[in-house]
């Protein structure tokens, strides 16, 4: 691969699509954009609300705490979070100015706003649509497919923007299918560093951060700290310990933003900071270390791409996959490895299942990581999964395909259970 090919620009570009900066879970961060852009519509403080949502985004939604509203959780706090505070300009930081002054009118509207929340039964697993009124007014904003992707606005009754929401519009900038593992290390060994500075910069900066504050500060279940207490400062503890504080922190109301991997922090802490723990321990270079964010950050992304943003199989293990892969890519520098490092991880762990956005995903994190690190070990000691083995198969191109199938497929039945579920309890 050169550095003018159309395959590496198209690699860059995917790396500064995927690699952007969310304030909090990035579902309930959606739908407060949502609401935000809703009340923008209709130009006033509505009096009455209806939301209406996918399964999915009840999933990621229920038990997280909404960053930057007195630590409510849950659809209705991140509706009024949008509609009283939100920047319908911002995207996923559409909470991220949020005002001291702003939390106490988030909590009162919460409390005072009729709030109505339905279920959307559209057969896509990120949709909504925020609906609004004020007195004989009424406006109404969709986002499907993905968590910024506004397919309509409508305002009394007359429509100011449509696209047609039956379908994936949401359509990326670049062909996600160019992605191979192969390509992501041939990527890699002849990057220009210049040319992802600013997006890598930005994920180790806000993912360090928000990490450092979930070790001091005990956010939520605090799995980073009982890693270190229980289990020491081995790098391969830190590398765990690094990502679950994020998650915890994050996941637990936490201001501080995180730099997302497939629309998700917490695959982006999962896949960045054990990588940075690794290069600050070996002593590797700035370069270096860019060269194995972008194998890890794009190992990932390939494999979610397979399975989709939502679903039953937990993003934490293709994350951490790619953490690992980055780890490999870091160490050795080899293809190999780094193929064999993710079909290891994912023999060990593609059974978890995502229940949705709470304080469990920090565990979850780090045993996805811990399963990354020790596909590496395997293999640098010799040791490997094979095709044939449960869902791989020989070539890691079609595992990652098996998993995809999978993830997207094979667990629709098991999506629907785990929500029926979390809305009985």
């Amino acid at each position: 691969m050169e550095r003018n090919d159309a395959l590496y620009q198209a690699y860059c570009a995917i790396l500064r699509e995927e690699l952007v900066p969310a304030t909090g879970c990035t579902e309930p961060i959606a739908l407060a954009y949502c609401a935000a852009k809703a009340r923008h519509a209709l130009g006033r403080t509505p009096e009455r609300v209806r939301a209406q949502v996918s399964g999915n985004i009840i999933k990621n939604v229920k038990s997280v705490t909404v960053p930057n509203t007195g630590g409510q959780k849950g659809i209705r706090a991140a509706v009024a979070a949008g509609i009283v505070a939100g920047d319908e300009g911002a995207g996923l930081e559409a909470l991220g100015r949020v005002t001291q002054e702003q939390i106490g009118a988030i909590e009162r509207y919460a409390a005072e706003t009729p709030i109505e929340v339905l279920p959307l039964e559209s057969g896509i697993l990120l949709d909504m649509i925020v609906t609004v009124w004020s007195g004989e007014h009424e406006a109404s904003v969709r986002i499907s497919h993905s968590h910024t992707h506004i397919v309509s606005i409508c305002v009394d009754g007359e429509t100011l923007f449509s696209e047609d929401g039956s379908v994936e519009s949401a359509e990326p900038t670049v062909d996600y299918a160019l992605l191979t593992v192969e390509n992501i290390c041939a990527f890699a060994d002849c990057l220009d560093p210049d040319d992802v500075r600013e997006v890598l910069d930005r994920q180790i900066e806000c993912n360090t951060a928000i990490s450092a504050e979930g070790l001091k500060s005990g956010w939520g279940a605090d799995i980073g700290n009982v890693l270190l207490d229980t289990y020491g400062t081995d790098v391969r503890v830190r590398a765990r310990a690094r990502a679950a504080a994020g998650s915890d922190a994050r996941m637990s109301g936490c201001e501080m933003p995180v730099v997302i991997n497939s629309g998700s922090g917490n695959q982006g802490l999962t896949v960045s900071l054990p990588v940075v723990e690794y290069a600050r321990e070996y002593g590797k270079s700035r370069d270096a270390l860019y060269r194995a964010l972008a194998v890890a950050n794009l190992c990932a992304i390939h494999q979610k791409t397979a399975i989709g943003k939502l679903s039953a199989y937990c993003g934490a293990v293709t994350a951490g996959s790619g953490a690992g892969a980055g780890i490999a890519y870091l160490l050795t520098g080899d293809y190999k490895t780094v193929a064999h490092t993710i079909v290891n991880a994912l023999a060990i762990v593609s059974g978890i299942v995502c229940d949705g956005a709470k304080p469990s995903c920090a565990a979850k994190i780090a045993s996805a990581v811990d399963a990354g690190i020790l596909g590496f070990e395997m293999y640098r000691k010799g040791h490997q999964f094979y095709g044939g083995d449960g869902i791989l198969s020989k070539g890691i191109e079609n595992t990652i395909r098996n998993v995809g199938e999978l993830g997207r497929d094979g667990m629709r039945e098991t999506d629907r259970k785990i929500l029926q579920i979390m809305t009985q309890n």
